[in-house]
């Protein structure tokens, strides 16, 4: 009985110089946000046929979404502004600097990237639908135009707030090694 040798491990590769560090999120980036608004811009313009064709009406869009959206906006603004505060205050003379725990940081920056995804498919699926009653004489269409298209701006702003509040979570070169 002959008994093979054990597999020896093999080294690890050393890490590619031009891939980022797998301990670290980067930044949001463009490609992602424009297909999911267009995803959304073309699920927007699908609801109105889709519906017709079921033999449905086409839903109405009442206040209610758009001022839902633009508060969301306004939430991730504040906490933008705030993490940024924050994260680039200087320490005072005998003040006590407030922090954000680790965990803190990581969530906001979570929710950051998470809402500025699902705004973007949000915002181009209400501009979508709002682009399908232009330039029909429907009773409601007029309405529908200017609720959607209010709503597809807020899903805009909260677009450019979760980026706001990713870039404010970021830290600052002398952060990062403690």
């Amino acid at each position: 009985m002959s008994r093979e040798p054990a597999p020896r491990p093999e080294a690890p590769e050393p890490p590619d110089p031009a891939s980022p560090d797998p301990g670290r999120l980067g930044p949001t980036s463009a490609g992602p946000l424009v297909v999911l608004g267009l995803v959304g811009l073309v699920g927007g313009w699908a609801v109105r046929p889709v519906s017709v064709a079921l033999g449905d009406p086409a839903p109405r869009v009442s206040w209610l979404p758009p001022l839902a959206l633009l508060l969301v906006a306004g939430i991730l603004g504040y906490a933008a502004w705030v993490t940024h505060r924050v994260f680039q205050r200087p320490s005072q003379m005998g003040r006590p600097v407030p922090r954000l725990l680790p965990h803190q940081a990581v969530n906001r920056l979570v929710l950051a990237k998470s809402c500025a995804l699902v705004g973007a498919l949000v915002g181009g699926g209400y501009v979508g639908y709002a682009l399908t009653w232009v330039g029909t004489s429907a009773e409601l269409g007029g309405e529908r135009i200017v609720h959607s298209a209010v709503a597809g701006v807020a899903g805009a702003l909260i677009v450019v707030a979760s980026l706001l509040l990713e870039r404010a979570c970021r830290v600052r070169k002398d952060d990062d090694a403690s």
